[in-house]
């Protein structure tokens, strides 16, 4: 117990007697950033303050809110480790932050009557769920962004998707409910590394955007054109046609699809040896 009689008026000297009922305490600890004039002599009422620095630096609140925002950090990087490795623009620092940050906002919540006591005396209640909704909502501005398209080819779904589970397990770190946050780190890490080596391993279709372009006057009939992609193990999902005056051209533009995606290797061997092909594009579809 503490206690001090005497207390100066601000920007003065006076007296203070300090007693402390228990182990000695030193009678000064500074506490100031700046240097004391010597001509101030060392004043007792200093070590209140240390203690009340002492007493919030060694809080076991502020150890726990240290720990979820350090668990949150860590679990964000190890999914965005992921993402980093396989090339993608939102890789380690991105989910890291985005982890943190939305344990970050959740502390505040859990941690109202910390720095609105009011809330213990009943004046207001907070709705943990409200600020959960905000987050994730804002969240999704975030993964849109990773979203690119390039030419006819849509990439970034799967690391829009990561950032949206990594904020949710953020809030999750955020109020302490560490079980299904761990339980979906794992999860999301074996979905994002062990499901691509199950993808690269079970058979699927591979898809195609197919372009074609051949100088007009020596332009590939359409049944010659099917036969050749046939021929190659391809089906055509759908086919479009385009003729430029201008520039001379005739060009099939279509998807194609197939059950060995080393058939496109096949198709542009093929392509490439025929004098009427202006120019070809194979664009594989994939996320």
């Amino acid at each position: 117990m503490i206690r001090a009689e005497g207390l100066a008026p601000p920007l003065s000297i006076a007296h203070c007697q300090l007693s402390i009922d228990g182990p000695p305490f030193p009678s000064f600890l500074p506490l100031f950033p700046f240097p004391i004039s010597p001509s101030l002599s060392p004043l007792p009422s200093y070590a209140l303050h240390t203690v009340s620095t002492l007493e919030s630096l060694f809080d076991p609140v502020h150890w726990e809110i240290a720990l979820r925002l350090v668990s949150a950090l860590f679990i964000g990087a190890l999914i965005g480790l992921e993402r980093s490795y396989h090339g993608r623009p939102a890789g380690f620092r991105t989910h890291a932050l985005v982890c943190m940050s939305t344990a970050l906002l959740m502390l505040v919540t859990v941690y109202e009557n910390r720095w609105f006591p009011g809330v213990s005396q009943g004046r207001i209640a907070l709705d943990p769920t409200r600020l959960a909704q905000g987050i994730m909502t804002g969240i999704g501005f975030l993964g849109a962004g990773t979203i690119m398209k390039e030419g006819l080819t849509v990439r970034g779904l799967t690391t829009a998707a990561s950032i949206w589970t990594t904020a949710a397990i953020g809030i999750l770190v955020g109020i302490g409910f560490y079980f299904p946050a761990i339980f979906a780190t794992v999860i999301t890490l074996g979905t994002l590394s062990l499901f691509r080596w199950i993808e690269n391993r079970m058979p699927v279709q591979f898809y195609a955007h197919f372009l074609v372009r051949f100088a007009r006057d020596v332009a590939m009939p359409e049944s010659e054109m099917r036969a050749l992609l046939r021929e190659h193990g391809f089906t055509i999902a759908n086919l479009n046609y385009r003729f430029d005056a201008e520039q001379d051209f005739f060009e099939y533009r279509m998807v194609i699809r197939t059950n060995n995606a080393d058939n496109a290797r096949a198709l542009s061997d093929a392509l490439s040896g025929l004098s009427s092909v202006v120019e070809f594009r194979v664009s594989p579809m994939s996320d």
